[in-house]
């Protein structure tokens, strides 16, 4: 009996193998397009974590059992699912996704198919910007994007850069876009202070983003697509949407980047190395380098010729004795000071998602070495983004992101000794540099020498040991910040929803100034601890509606509330008046007699609304959005706090209407709108209240006195804005184009006006401003070729916009900034940034006056020399794959406007560039004329020396236009070629995909007429150091490699 059983038992095991065997089985088969195979399309059974990728060929194999369904994806396709029946091979063609398939996050994080868009939105995929990157993600989006302006301000480690939208639309206030990452406002702020005269450029907000864990960035360019941020919107908003671990089937996916860059200056200026440093030609002797020799104090090149072995005693001379050395040129001396810059970025990421829940976990590490010796700048996050359905009705999202930037030393800009860039232009061409970086081992400066105690210099007066400041008076940063954001959404039914979300913005950072005893500008020394803090809470809540009203017609509607807290706080300890112990930078060691400066701030506030926002829908090819924000903002007085902001847009997809869609014209869209948003322009907390300034009186106690004049009648400013646009795809999408025209007109900007001092105040903040921006963007892409292994994408953007500033409240003109005698102005019937200063005196036929051989000044009147804003940008995106291999190219282009250029101003000055050495045995003929003396004017013929014109023309003070240059520039913004190893090679192994790429990013200046510098340049990100430079740090050309591993 037991024998039996054990038979019948053995029996049953065997067949219900034999029937599991005869379920399961090898599916094959070829994914292709209507153009042939797909590599790298996902083979997934549904439900299940068994999944498989194409092979070059097109080929998969999977498991499966009969009834089973198989889900075939590839980005930019529409999903297809194929049911396993009795075959063994099924072959599946899919097709590109239709536009109700391609989802667009608009505004407040909602996403929407792009044919229910309603106005300009323009997105960048993740994966286009960290293949070639940059560590700081808005300069990735430079040439991307039509209507969208990026400066860097340098290519040093930590540098800030400047994101502007359809031009500027405020006076004084910021004009750079909101920044929203995943629905939690991003502070963007740069605290930097750089400027014409030194200081820092610090980071901007957004350099801490790891591009890594970018999914997309959506511009939302105008007021019409940005109306629902209210208050904060009129510059137009960047949506960064993150990634997450939707999509992966129940798969654990573990991925991994490096990308290992180098960098060196993309162009240096050109120096002349025929002549060394003194005043005169005759003779040169170092002493001291403080005016102990024949002419060693002089730090300009206008000296003996180089190279025609003549000796002189030199700074160096003490290694022979005090010896003559030879008066010879150090070509490369300038190049040869930059350091090869080194950037190594390493994520590692963690997804996994289903049905029921998705997380992504990534940890990230950034470290920049930079091309200015001893500065770096290093970047480390950890973000955690998930999901889980808690029921069939509620699900919980949250995301939280820490960020840490630090730098033991970031440059400092402008004119200082510590900016190097500045003593090269006054720099001795007979000074090898690299040969004063072992300070340690160099002798000390003079005693009674401005540089007194600090190491030897090739002068002693106006410079300190260049390697020597860098090293010793740094600059440091340290930012902690944690960025998230909890929700719950809760489904009623299938047209009620309720959504809520706390958001959080929070940092606190510590700067530290080090200046040592004996630095040129602080000779008793010099530090500063500054500590600043911020932190920004939004809790929203936004309930949805959404109806089929009919066959034909949808609705949704959506109502919400937001409540903003924003506190910001800064203490600064500094001691002004020196240092007691050298090398020791703490507040307790202060000089005797002073006292440190101590100063702490406290800014609160709040804003409060409620807002409204839908759509209607009529056979998915008419669409109508509307929406309604209300804010009450603690800016402003109780009378004038609440305002109102409305738009209304629409859309018609004519192909789809008229039904014509065919295989010429696929698809067309009209769309329109109308918007009004505000701003607060340059107001801050309590700008509007009644300020004191602390003085001391002759009794010996503090007083204090208003200095600002309260203002209740004071409002935000206001941004009306219209725009109509097309959108047309054609050949079976194989074309792409998209046009858009749009007007903003700016109202009741605030500026600033004097009051009388008989008032006791000094300012007060009036509405008193208007300004326009009107102009067209346009975009076309065309799929070139495309066949089984080779494929050509081009895609353009161009944008013009025109600026004017209408009225400034019967003020003549307001000055932005400016440097050595040239301003940055906003005047009424020009664009903004006019370049205001000195001009050459002309006759009426325009030619420059001379008198005497030399330029005439006309420094009696300011005139208008220029503007910063440009005629139009554009760029153009070129890719080329060809089987497992990909080569882009990026080329940007900005046309028009004009840069002040006081490097070029004082290096003619000084004698150190090139043009300089014109005339230098001959003299110099001035290009002009000059009176007949018989009230006529004949060429200019009088020679003078090449040092009286150089430093008469060249001077600031009697000229600002001789450093005018047109701006314009074309770049080669980007390049890139990668190699993705074929799936049958990775089969077998733990590795999903492995790509590697040679990257290259601000390779080449295409086209400048700016000389001896990039003409992509400011001090920082702010309105006022705009257009102009002195001393800029080079701008940098990177180039490595990138790889990328999914496993």
């Amino acid at each position: 009996m037991r024998s039996k059983f054990k038979w019948i038992f053995t029996l049953l095991v065997a067949l219900t193998m034999q029937f599991s065997f005869a379920q399961e089985k090898t599916i094959t088969g070829v994914v292709s397009d209507e153009l042939g195979p797909i590599a790298g399309a996902n083979v997934v059974v549904k439900g299940t974590t068994r999944g498989t990728t194409t092979d070059f060929d097109g080929n998969y194999a999977i498991s499966a059992k009969q009834g089973d369904v198989l889900v075939v994806s590839y980005v930019g396709y529409a999903n297809q699912e194929v049911t396993v029946g009795a075959a063994s091979s099924y072959n599946v063609t899919i097709k590109a996704a239709q536009l109700e398939e391609v989802v667009v996050t608009a505004a407040l994080g909602v996403k929407k198919s792009e044919k229910a868009v309603t106005y300009a939105a323009q997105s960048v995929k993740g994966e286009d910007l960290t293949e070639a990157r940059e560590s700081n993600i808005v300069n990735s989006l430079s040439g991307k994007i039509a209507g969208v302006q990026v400066t860097s301000s340098s290519g040093a480690v930590g540098a800030s850069s400047r994101i502007v939208l359809r031009g500027a639309s405020t006076i004084t206030g910021n004009n750079q876009a909101l920044f929203v990452i995943d629905g939690i406002p991003y502070d963007n702020t740069s605290y930097g202070n750089a400027g014409s005269s030194g200081g820092r450029d610090l980071p901007n907000g957004a350099a801490s983003i790891n591009p890594d864990d970018v999914e997309s960035v959506t511009v939302l360019k105008g007021p019409t697509a940005a109306a629902l941020y209210g208050i904060r919107a009129s510059k137009g908003v960047i949506l960064i949407t993150t990634k997450s671990g939707k999509n992966k089937n129940g798969k654990i996916e573990v991925a991994f980047n490096n990308n290992t860059t180098f960098s060196n200056p993309l162009r240096l200026p050109s120096y002349q190395n025929s002549y060394g440093q003194g005043a005169t030609s005759d003779f040169f002797e170092f002493v001291d380098g403080a005016g102990g020799g024949y002419n060693d104090s002089v730090d300009e090149s206008w000296g003996p010729a180089l190279d025609r072995g003549l000796e002189f005693v030199q700074w160096d001379s003490y290694k022979v004795g005090g010896a003559p050395l030879p008066w010879r040129s150090y070509k490369d001396n300038v190049k040869n000071f930059y350091d090869t810059g080194l950037s190594q970025s390493n994520t590692l990421t963690l997804s996994r998602g289903d049905e029921f829940s998705n997380f992504r976990m990534s940890i990230g590490n950034t470290s920049e070495k930079g091309m200015i010796p001893f500065t770096d700048f290093k970047k480390f996050n950890v973000g955690l983004n998930g999901s889980m359905k808690l029921g069939n009705k509620l699900t919980a999202n949250v995301n939280v992101n820490y960020f840490n930037n630090k730098s033991n030393n970031l440059p400092n800009v402008g004119y200082t000794s510590e900016n190097p860039v500045q003593q090269f232009l006054w720099s001795a061409r007979n000074v090898n540099f690299p040969a004063l970086r072992d300070w340690r081992n160099l002798p000390l400066a003079a005693v009674g020498t401005a540089a007194e105690g600090t190491p030897l210099n090739w002068n002693t007066v106006f410079q300190n040991n260049p390697y020597w400041a860098l090293e010793t008076n740094r600059s440091t940063l340290d930012q902690d910040r944690i960025v998230g954001s909890f929700g719950l959404n809760f489904k009623f039914d299938d047209n009620w929803s309720i959504n809520g979300k706390v958001s959080l913005d929070q940092y606190s950072q510590r700067e530290t100034l080090r200046k040592e005893i004996g630095t040129n500008e602080y000779q008793d020394g010099y530090y500063a601890d500054i500590n600043r803090r911020y932190s920004e809470i939004n809790a929203e809540t936004i309930l949805t509606w959404n109806k089929d009203l009919s066959e034909s017609f949808k609705l949704t509607l959506n109502g919400g509330l937001n409540s903003l807290k924003r506190v910001r706080s800064n203490a600064i300890g500094e001691l002004t008046g020196g240092l007691e112990l050298p090398g020791l930078f703490t507040l307790s060691n202060v000089k005797s007699g002073t006292t440190p400066v101590i100063d702490s701030n406290y800014y609160e506030q709040r804003i409060n609304s409620v807002f409204g926002f839908g759509q209607l829908s009529f056979k998915n090819y008419a669409f109508l959005d509307f929406t309604a924000r209300n804010d009450w903002s603690s800016l402003f007085s109780p009378e004038n706090n609440s305002f109102f902001y409305p738009s209304v847009t629409a859309s018609f997809i004519l192909s789809d209407m008229l039904g014509f869609s065919n295989s010429t014209i696929n698809y067309a869209k009209v769309r329109g709108g109308w918007s009004k948003v505000g701003g607060v322009g340059p107001l801050s907390e309590y700008s509007l209240n009644t300020t004191y300034g602390l003085s001391n009186n002759n009794f010996g106690t503090i007083s204090s006195v208003p200095n600002t004049q309260w203002n209740p009648d004071i409002k935000p400013e206001s941004t009306t804005g219209i725009e109509v646009g097309l959108d047309v795809n054609a050949f079976k999408n194989r074309v792409r184009f998209a046009a858009t025209y749009y007007s903003q007109k700016g109202e009741d900007l605030i500026l600033p006006t004097q009051v009388s001092s008989a008032s006791t105040f000094t300012n007060a903040w009036l509405n008193a401003a208007t300004m326009t921006n009107k102009g067209i963007e346009l975009q076309l892409g065309a799929t070139v070729v495309k066949n089984e292994n080779f494929s050509f994408d081009v895609d353009l953007n161009f944008a013009k916009n025109k600026n004017e500033v209408v009225d400034l409240g019967g003020q003549d003109s307001y000055v932005l900034g400016g440097q050595w005698g040239m301003e940055l102005q906003a005047i009424p019937g020009q664009a903004y940034g006019a370049i205001v200063g000195f001009p050459y005196l002309r006759n009426d036929q325009g030619q420059i006056v001379y008198e005497n051989g030399l330029p005439v000044t006309n420094n009696e009147q300011l005139a208008v020399l220029g503007n910063i804003t440009p005629d139009w940008t554009g760029g153009a995106n070129f890719t080329f794959k060809y089987k497992n291999f990909d080569l882009s190219t990026l080329i940007d282009a900005k046309m028009g406007g004009e840069l002040f250029s006081m490097t070029y101003m004082w290096g003619r000055y000084a004698g150190t560039l090139a043009e300089t050495t014109i005339g230098r045995e001959t003299g110099v003929v001035g290009n002009g004329v000059m009176s007949d003396g018989n009230g006529g004017w004949q060429p200019n013929n009088v020679v003078v020396d090449a040092k009286t014109f150089n430093q008469y023309a060249y001077n600031y003070s009697n000229f600002t236009e001789s450093g005018i240059f047109d701006a314009s520039y074309v770049k080669l913004r980007q390049v890139s070629l990668g190699y993705s190893l074929p799936k049958n090679w990775l089969r077998g192994t733990f590795i999903q995909d492995f790509k590697v790429s040679v990257v290259g990013r601000n390779l080449a200046l295409l086209y400048s007429k700016v000389p001896h510098i990039d003409p992509e340049t400011g001090f920082s990100s702010s309105n006022g150091e705009q257009g102009q430079e002195f001393g800029q740090l080079p701008s940098a050309r990177t180039y490595g490699f990138n790889i990328n591993v999914k496993f």
